[in-house]
């Protein structure tokens, strides 16, 4: 099942409901303050001098009361579940302990939201709830790589990844833990408000744009910034501007001062993920970010981001997000 985004045009009637997404995050006792951050500072921010549409962004407590935090401090949530009725977009940030069967009601709101059309998210051990709620039944899903053994005997009928920072099966999505619940709101974000949006945010965090959900989740120590690493790293950002032009593993490796062998190593080591891959995503992100933000022909669009030809940019393009570059421009442009 697709890593990567579907990009759908919201409806006229959605337009004409809500001219601001409701997004609505689920709070519990025993919260983790940093989950219940991860996609509250996303999305709960108005930023207009980035480009970033405002969002209704909902806190709602699954159970009545004060709810306590891992850190120590409690939190009192403003909406309860029945917030969960209008939202756009419904996230569970984690899950207090995935041994435990959640409360039958934020199940039921969990499948309410999901057949009325909203997309659920489960980041980290959230995926527990989904799973429960029986939102992940025959899908490919992924968790935490801690929890990845648990949760596949638990749920027979999930297609677990442990391997992948997330999954976006349309509208439902689920996450690996702590920084990629992170990478998973961006993309979110991303999806909603277009790639200029996501980044201006990423920025603002000073966290990376933009990671394809296919990278590992556990990425071994990154190199030093001195040596190698820090030849490996320039190289990273050559390549980034010079996406127009033909390269090979063995250019890449001749390039770097490296056996093919070695850099073929060292490149996993510090990206997550072959150079094939880091390479098409790259690809993708620069096609997207031009379908968004000019009016270039896609054949240019193509020549630009490295693609060669329009077949080819829209091959890639169709494989990985589910829809053309003409659909993807006419829906994050309005037209």
């Amino acid at each position: 099942m697709s890593t990567t985004p579907v990009c759908e045009a919201p409806s006229a009637a959605h337009a004409a409901r809500s001219p601001r997404r409701v997004i609505a995050v689920v709070a519990f006792d025993r919260i983790s303050p940093f989950h219940l951050s991860v996609p509250c500072i996303v999305f709960g921010d108005e930023r207009p001098e980035g480009g970033v549409p405002p969002f209704d962004l909902r806190v709602c407590a699954a159970e009545a009361g004060t709810l306590a935090t891992t850190a120590g401090f409690t939190i009192a949530a403003p909406y309860g579940l029945d917030a969960l009725a209008d939202a756009d977009v419904v996230i569970v940030p984690s899950w207090r302990n995935a041994a435990e069967v959640p409360p039958a009601a934020l199940c039921d709101a969990l499948r309410a939201a999901h057949a009325r059309g909203a997309i659920v998210v489960g980041l980290c051990v959230g995926s527990y709830v989904l799973a429960h709620a029986g939102l992940l039944d025959g899908r490919a899903a992924t968790t935490h790589w801690a929890w990845a053994d648990d949760f596949a005997s638990r749920f027979a009928r999930v297609r677990v990844d442990p391997g992948v920072l997330y999954i976006d099966d349309g509208d439902v999505l689920t996450s690996a833990g702590t920084a990629a619940g992170l990478d998973c709101c961006l993309h979110l974000l991303r999806r909603l408000a277009g790639t200029p949006a996501a980044n201006y945010v990423a920025r603002r965090l000073v966290v990376p744009p933009h990671r394809l959900g296919n990278q590992a989740q556990y990425v071994q120590q990154p190199l030093a910034a001195h040596g190698r690493g820090e030849r490996l790293s320039g190289l990273l950002d050559w390549i980034r501007e010079h996406l127009d032009t033909p390269h090979t593993l063995d250019s890449l490796a001749q390039r770097a001062l490296m056996s093919r062998r070695t850099f073929t190593r060292q490149f996993r080591q510090t990206t997550g993920a072959t150079v094939g891959a880091w390479l098409l995503g790259e690809r993708l992100t620069r096609a997207q970010h031009l379908l968004e933000t000019t009016d270039a022909p896609i054949d240019t669009i193509a020549q630009r981001a490295g693609f060669g030809s329009a077949a080819s940019l829209r091959q890639h393009f169709v494989d990985a997000f589910r829809t053309s570059p003409s659909s993807w421009r006419r829906a994050f442009r309005g037209g």
